[in-house]
């Protein structure tokens, strides 16, 4: 059963979401061959002020 969590800084909209889970669970169906139903998937967005790249708040 893959479980697969995507943590994005910033938002992204429903329809993002919908996009992106469906993409993902399609490449598990055809590259792992794992059964649609078994794939799970959960979004964390994280504020850009908790996010750091090089040292750097993303919010700076």
């Amino acid at each position: 059963m893959p479980y697969v969590n995507i943590k994005l800084a910033g938002e992204v909209s429903r329809e993002q979401k919908a996009q992106i889970a469906k993409e993902i669970t399609e490449t598990l169906e055809r590259v792992a061959h794992k059964p649609k139903s078994y794939t799970y998937i959960t979004f964390e967005e994280v504020p850009y002020e908790d996010w750091s790249i090089g040292g750097k708040l993303l919010s700076d």
